[in-house]
């Protein structure tokens, strides 16, 4: 499910490192978890979508990835980034 290019764009600016930023850690999540949230109004209303059921889970597994990742490297940006985009983070064995 793509995002329209000016909701994107918009994300892009808000959370962007610098000017020609479009694929740092927090760029991807914010996006990422835009099209998270678009599948699951999609999914209450269309509950034996199977397809996009699996796309959704792929889309969650790859942020929780790119928020480990995070974590790791810049922990002040990961909490900084889990407040604004209200993500519950479940604690997970490292």
């Amino acid at each position: 499910m793509a995002l329209p290019k000016d909701t994107v764009e918009k994300i892009v600016k808000e959370y962007q490192r610098h000017d020609k930023d479009t694929g740092s850690p927090e760029v991807q999540i914010a996006i990422l978890t835009e099209k998270i949230n678009r599948l699951t109004e999609h999914m209450k209303k269309h509950k034996k979508d199977l397809h996009s059921r699996r796309g959704l889970i792929a889309m969650v597994n790859k942020r929780r990835r790119l928020l480990e990742y995070l974590k790791e490297t810049d922990y002040n940006k990961y909490v900084e980034i889990v407040k604004k985009l209200g993500i519950r983070v479940t604690k997970t064995t490292v």
